[in-house]
């Protein structure tokens, strides 16, 4: 325990030495974040949804990268927060179906315990929300529209893991989820694309 601490608190106060390189309006959204991080473990035993306060978790990073450049919260970020929110409640209801038995057990509470039969229609919403979401901030960001058909990629992929993933299956449910990795960054594709064309 006490090397745990330790560990701890030094990680804690690395993460402090980075937060205090950026403006105030970052500094004060990296505090706020705390608030979030700290009741999350305990939402399983609260609400169904637990995945949707990892999500609002999470994708906090949205919300302080833009600040860290603007000084502010616009629109965009609001947006690419609320996608990452949508996403995430997708992919981890996913990976909850691999402990939906053993949560079921101890009393504890999922979307995948929630949705059970009704998951792979809550899945094309939730992406379906997040694409549309992070299109609408890319291109409120003052990105090419043309650049939009690029969405249809990630859309693809989404798509794909809705028919792959078999929620009775854990070995398929963590593939799929594993894929996320690549789902974001083809999400993240258009956007880069658009700085480049911004410098160029």
């Amino acid at each position: 325990m006490r090397q745990a601490w330790t560990f701890l608190i030094a990680l804690s106060l690395i993460g402090l030495a980075a937060l205090l390189q950026f403006n105030r309006a970052t500094i004060l959204l990296g505090v706020a974040s705390l608030a979030l991080v700290a009741v999350y473990p305990f939402m399983k035993r609260i609400t169904w949804w637990p995945q949707a306060w990892l999500g609002l978790t999470f994708n906090w990073g949205a919300l302080m990268g833009y600040s860290s450049v603007t000084g502010e919260i616009g629109a965009p970020a609001l947006l690419l927060y609320a996608s990452g929110v949508a996403w995430t409640l997708g992919y981890d209801t996913i990976y909850a179906h691999q402990d939906k038995e053993d949560d079921a057990l101890i009393g504890v509470k999922s979307s995948a315990r929630r949705l059970g039969a009704k998951t792979k229609p809550a899945l094309t919403g939730f992406y379906a929300g997040s694409l549309v979401l992070a299109a609408l901030a890319y291109l409120l960001g003052g990105a090419v529209p043309a650049g939009l058909v690029l969405f249809v990629i990630p859309a693809a992929h989404l798509r794909w893991q809705i028919k792959a993933a078999d929620i009775d299956d854990p070995v398929s449910c963590l593939a799929v989820f594993r894929s996320n990795r690549d789902a974001g960054l083809l999400v993240l594709a258009p956007f880069l694309l658009a700085a480049v064309l911004a410098r160029a």
